[in-house]
């Protein structure tokens, strides 16, 4: 059967009887993932597009439990002799692997039921032509600024994604799910005095067309590239000692996900990631205490990563071994509260699943995910941050970031960063600031958060063959103390 004919219908019906199959065939458990993917995208570089495109792909991703191994293939091909094969490859692999330790999964509860995306303009429903003009539109836009000319290069993506999706396992679960996605991204130069300064931004979202008006993204792109230039052009370096400094959301995101959430991976905390994506310094600190009682960080510091945010980039309502979506509260008050655990690692756990496993293709293994990771919201406005500070910077966004494979040795170099003076934020810019410290350094200094939150988009790298995770990352302003800052 030709792919392109395949409908959701026929999807299913070969999920069905790939469970039907593998339970025949001595799995002790089984679940097969059918996932009809259209992605869509555009770029341009200085207004001119240089690519774009439709890719459509259509397959199923099949993993088994068979004498305490698993396994897993996948095949484009869904004819039932083709399943067949991969079924049969799966438990093959699954036995052969001979664990002494067998693989269990977590009893988690049966469910039926269909979850999507909220969407008033279907991403397919757009022309191509209406596209493509927003890309170019928007690149002229920038160039209208009164700062256009500083913007040397300028390339703007523009991605939109639809996946849908139907999983059945053994066990009688079945979840269908429809998700739409946006992505727009832009990586520009701006020419200063001191040379050029580059940024790569993005937006993303699980909605339809109607994103781009809802989160005001155009408005939001030329604000960002006006801060590159006013960067590129006012910045300078300065040696300021030990400080107070005040991140914003973006920054609090990006050390949230990298000191928090990869570290929160329970893969990595009992090795399974070692060798592809790193480790985790928490297996060091859950030799001698329990999850609940290992402080961290002063008590204002609250991480969260939840999956049920809507219209973020990193929504579901059900992860692909269909466990229902939660807020998982990774730190509370400064105490390493949960980990981020799928059915095999829940086990590991003596606890249940905390719906953290995704995968991003058909072809890809289900792996523990982050989903939208961020500080929790606090109790301050940003104003109040400001007045108890005598010397610091606000460091807005960034530049570069760097951190060890156990996530505990950590350098983030700021770009749009100012200067603080006896309470007030002044319009001097720093020129690139580096803050590098260890996890307990930074959220041990952390005294204060802000009411006021935001969330950029991160896409998070893992696995091999990699698996590209989209997210958000992001939450409340931090403010750390007595800080001694580098310099690039």
């Amino acid at each position: 059967m030709n792919n392109w004919f395949i409908t959701m219908k026929d999807g299913k019906d070969i999920a069905d009887f790939a469970v039907e199959y593998g339970t025949k065939k001595g799995a002790n458990y089984i679940e097969a993932r059918f996932v009809d993917s259209r992605e869509e995208g555009y770029t341009s570089r200085n207004g001119a597009i240089i690519s774009g495109g439709i890719v459509n792909t259509k397959g199923i991703g099949i993993r088994v439990l068979a004498d305490g191994g698993i396994g897993f293939c996948s095949t484009a091909k869904l004819e039932k002799d083709n399943v067949k094969s991969a079924i049969e490859l799966a438990i093959k692999m699954a036995k052969a692997s001979k664990r002494k330790e067998p693989i269990i999964f977590s009893e988690e509860e049966i469910v039926k039921t269909k979850w999507s995306t909220p969407v008033k303009q279907s991403l397919e429903d757009i022309s191509d032509e209406e596209k493509i003009k927003f890309v170019t539109d928007l690149d002229k836009t920038l160039v209208s600024q009164d700062y256009g000319e500083s913007l040397v290069t300028r390339t703007l993506m523009l991605n939109l994604n639809n996946h849908k999706k139907y999983i059945h396992n053994s066990e009688g679960s079945i979840i269908e799910s429809d998700k739409s996605l946006i992505f727009f991204y832009t990586f520009n130069t701006a020419k200063g005095v001191l040379g050029t300064e580059q940024r790569f931004h993005g937006h993303a979202g699980s909605m339809g067309w109607e994103w781009f008006e809802k989160e005001n993204i155009v408005e939001k792109v030329i604000l960002d590239n006006q801060a590159l230039v006013k960067t590129a052009i006012n910045a300078k370096e300065m040696k300021l000692g030990e400080i107070d400094v005040i991140v914003s959301g973006e920054v609090a995101g990006i050390i949230a996900h990298e000191n928090t959430g990869h570290p929160s991976e329970g893969d990595r905390i009992l090795g399974r990631e070692g060798a592809q994506a790193g480790e985790s310094f928490y297996i060091d600190l859950l030799k001698d205490q329990k999850l609940g009682e290992i402080k961290i960080g002063n008590e204002c510091v609250n991480l969260i990563d939840d999956p049920t945010l809507p219209g973020s980039a990193g929504f579901y309502l059900y992860d692909d071994e269909c466990v229902k979506a939660r807020p998982r509260y990774l730190i509370k008050n400064g105490v390493i509260n949960e980990v981020l655990l799928n059915r095999e690692f829940a086990y590991k756990f003596e606890t249940k699943s905390n719906a953290s496993s995704r995968s991003m293709g058909y072809d890809r293994e289900p792996l523990i995910r982050m989903a939208n990771t961020y500080f929790a919201p606090g109790e301050y406005e940003i104003e109040e941050l400001f007045e108890d500070v005598k010397k610091g910077i606000y460091m807005k966004s960034f530049t570069e970031w760097n951190i060890d494979d156990r996530r505990f040795q950590s350098k983030y170099v700021g770009l749009e960063a100012y200067l603080i003076e006896d309470g007030l934020l002044t319009d001097k810019m720093v020129r690139r600031p580096v803050l590098e410290l260890t996890t307990f350094g930074l959220y041990g200094s952390v005294d204060a958060v802000t009411k006021d939150t935001e969330f950029p988009f991160g896409h998070c790298g893992k696995s091999d063959p990699g698996q590209g995770a989209p997210c958000w990352m992001g939450g409340g302003q931090v403010r750390m103390r007595n800080i001694r800052l580098g310099g690039e």
